[in-house]
C-alpha cells in the first residue's frame, strides 16, 4: 500500500510539483493539499479532478499523512509551518522540505522534527516554474540514506529530470548547494543585463547580441535573454522569481560567504540592482528586472 502524501505550499513552484506527484506518483489515495490561501488549493484540486483533497489546516494535513512535502517562500514561513505541524503527533512521519532556506534553518527543522519522533529529508530543487510544471526539475536530496530512498520515488521521473543525491550527508548540505547554485542564476542575469544594455547603447543592437547568445549559450541564458527582449521582465502580474525571494537567497549567500571568510562581490552588485527593482516594481518585481535596473543606470528607461 502506498503511503498517504500531503503537500503544503502552492506557490508558483509548489503548484507544478504537487501536480506531478498527483498525476505521476502512483498514489492509491488522493494527495492532501494545504495552502495558506485556501482558494488556491481548492482551484488546483478542481483542476486535478479527484486526484487531490484539500485540508483546511496544516494540523489536519499532517495528521492524515505519512509523508509531508513542504515548499514555502522563506525561512520564517517554513519555521511557522513546522510549528503548526508539531501540534500534531508526527511520530514516524517523514517530512520533506523543498523550500530554499539557509542551511542553519534546514538543520534546525531536522533537529526539531527528529526530537518529536519524525524523519526528515531536505529536498530543494533547481528550475523555473515551467520546469516544475513539466516535471523537469533537478532535485537535491540530503539526509539519512533510507529516508532519501523513500523520497526518490517522487523526484526523478515524477517532479524532476535528475537527482543530486547527498544521501548520508548532513541535511544542510542540500540547502548550501541550493543557495550557492542560485548565485549562478543571479550572476547570469546580471551579466546578460549588462551585456544587453551595452549592446543597445554601443550600437551593436540587442537582436545581434541575442543571436550570439542563442548559439553560444542555449538554455537558461537564451531564455532570460528572451525575457529581457520581450519585456517579460516587467509585464507579468505574478513574477516567475519574485524580487523578495531573490534578495532572500542573495542575502543568505552573502552571509554564508562572510561566515566562511570570503565575499561574493558579483552577488553584492546584483543585490543592489534587485533593491532598485523592488523600489520600482514593488512585490511584483522579478529577478529578471535586474535588466531594468541596469538600463536605468545607463540612462535608459526601466521598461524597454
Amino acid at each position: 500500500m502506498a503511503p498517504q502524501l500531503a503537500w503544503i505550499g502552492l506557490g508558483n513552484m509548489g503548484r507544478g510539483m504537487c501536480k506531478n506527484i498527483a498525476e505521476k506518483g502512483q498514489l492509491d489515495k488522493p494527495l492532501i493539499l494545504y495552502n495558506r490561501t485556501q482558494k488556491r488549493a481548492e482551484d488546483l484540486s478542481k483542476a486535478l479532478s479527484g486526484k487531490t483533497v484539500v485540508a483546511s489546516t496544516i494540523e489536519e494535513a499532517v495528521s492524515k499523512a505519512d509523508i509531508i512535502f513542504t515548499c514555502v517562500g522563506n525561512d520564517a514561513a517554513i519555521n511557522g509551518t513546522i510549528d503548526e505541524a508539531l501540534k500534531s503527533n508526527v511520530k514516524s512521519k517523514l517530512f520533506v522540505d523543498c523550500s530554499t532556506v539557509h542551511p542553519d534553518t534546514t538543520e534546525g527543522l531536522a533537529k526539531r522534527l527528529i526530537e518529536a519522533g519524525a524523519e526528515f529529508v531536505a529536498c530543494p530543487v533547481f528550475g523555473a516554474p515551467a520546469a516544475a510544471d513539466a516535471g523537469q526539475l533537478i532535485c537535491v536530496l540530503a539526509g539519512p540514506k533510507e529516508c532519501v530512498e523513500k523520497v526518490k520515488l517522487y523526484t526523478k521521473g515524477v517532479m524532476g529530470k535528475a537527482n543530486v543525491d547527498f544521501g548520508g550527508q548532513p541535511y544542510g548540505k542540500a540547502s548550501l548547494l541550493k543557495i550557492i547554485g542560485n548565485t549562478f542564476i543571479v550572476q547570469m542575469i546580471e551579466a546578460l543585463s549588462e551585456g544587453h544594455v551595452l549592446a543597445e547603447k554601443s550600437g551593436l543592437g540587442t537582436e545581434n547580441l541575442h543571436q550570439f547568445i542563442e548559439v553560444m549559450f542555449p538554455g537558461p541564458y537564451t531564455a532570460y535573454s528572451n525575457r529581457m527582449m520581450s519585456g517579460d521582465y516587467y509585464k507579468r502580474d505574478e513574477p516567475l522569481f519574485a524580487v523578495d525571494l531573490a534578495r532572500k537567497d542573495a542575502g543568505h549567500a552573502m552571509a554564508l560567504a562572510k561566515a566562511a571568510g570570503t565575499r561574493m562581490k558579483a552577488v553584492e552588485v546584483a543585490d543592489a540592482h534587485l533593491e532598485q527593482v523592488k523600489k520600482h516594481r514593488g512585490e511584483t518585481g522579478d529577478i529578471a528586472g535586474i535588466y531594468g535596473a541596469v538600463r536605468q543606470e545607463g540612462g535608459l528607461t526601466f521598461e524597454n
